[in-house]
């Protein structure tokens, strides 16, 4: 089954395996997420992954994620990530992003979550002193509120949610900048970037294939709600067209539980349908993740 998914990820070249400005990696925005909540107080998650970006860019990344259950409806998620990019001679990494969230379970099947993306870089990183692109930036460097509603119907598990940026980031990347010569004069400028929110619908379907193995198939689109913005050499502010638009996704979800306090969790994403154009640094033509969890 691993070794399945890893050759239907590596088929495609382009896209993104979640947007992932983030919101779609939440524990609660995520399938099964009532499973993981229930009969538990407390949800500690390590989980790590790797991708292929644009531009000839592998990514790496890790998190630490402590989800708490306060009451039978109300629970709160915090998560750490980090991010890594590897390519054209350029290795970077760094502190990303915090995610806190609330939940609220109105009922079995309807759930709620409020939450924010909280920057641990501006998006300002540097090479012989010149400003990189997004693509080696280890954050969005942007302050997003995050909703979500959840619904289940029988066993199909609807996700609804919206990302919407309420600050900007430092970046000053100008292609232009760079030598003639340079490999980065072909990325996307993002000098004073703007970058718009995005919504999500998330439809998820659990199947038990055991008593300890659950697949869960999910598709995943994601839309991109105006064009991006950047400021040019001369100080002229643009849109970058294309970037307004919708990505579809497909995700799998693999989960194994070792007892009833431990599981183990292979998800692999890939993208059917992208936007033109990118310039968060996003893309990713396939993103496989794996994470231990325990229950206490």
């Amino acid at each position: 089954m691993t070794v399945t998914l890893f050759t239907l990820g590596s088929t495609y070249s382009y896209g993104q395996g979640c947007s992932d400005a983030g919101f779609c990696t939440i524990n609660s925005l995520k399938p099964n997420y009532t499973d993981s909540s229930k009969n538990v107080n407390n949800q500690f998650k390590i989980g790590a992954f790797y991708g292929k970006a644009d531009n000839s860019i592998s990514v790496y990344g890790s998190y630490l994620e402590y989800n708490r259950q306060l009451t039978k409806k109300f629970g709160i998620d915090v998560k750490l990530t980090t991010l890594a990019q590897n390519g054209n001679g350029i290795s970077v990494f760094g502190l990303s992003d915090i995610f806190a969230n609330a939940n609220y379970m109105a009922s079995e099947k309807l759930k709620f979550t409020l939450g924010a993306k909280i920057p641990l870089s501006k998006a300002n990183k540097t090479s012989n002193n010149l400003p990189l692109p997004m693509d080696y930036q280890s954050s969005l460097g942007t302050f997003d509120l995050i909703f979500g509603i959840g619904y289940e119907i029988k066993k199909i598990q609807i996700v609804a949610a919206i990302q919407q940026p309420l600050t900007q980031n430092d970046n000053q990347f100008i292609a232009a900048n760079y030598p003639i010569d340079s490999k980065l004069r072909a990325f996307q400028s993002t000098n004073k970037f703007e970058r718009s929110g995005d919504v999500l619908l998330r439809v998820s379907y659990p199947i038990n294939v055991n008593s300890k193995l659950k697949l869960t198939p999910s598709i995943l689109p994601i839309y991109h709600l105006t064009n991006d913005k950047y400021t040019d050499e001369f100080n002229v502010k643009k849109e970058i067209n294309g970037s307004q638009g919708l990505t579809l996704n497909g995700n799998v979800y693999l989960d194994y539980e070792l007892d009833s306090k431990n599981i183990i969790q292979l998800s692999v994403g890939m993208p059917f349908i992208v936007r033109d154009a990118r310039p968060d640094g996003l893309t990713r033509s396939f993103i496989a993740n794996l994470e231990y969890r325990i229950k206490f």
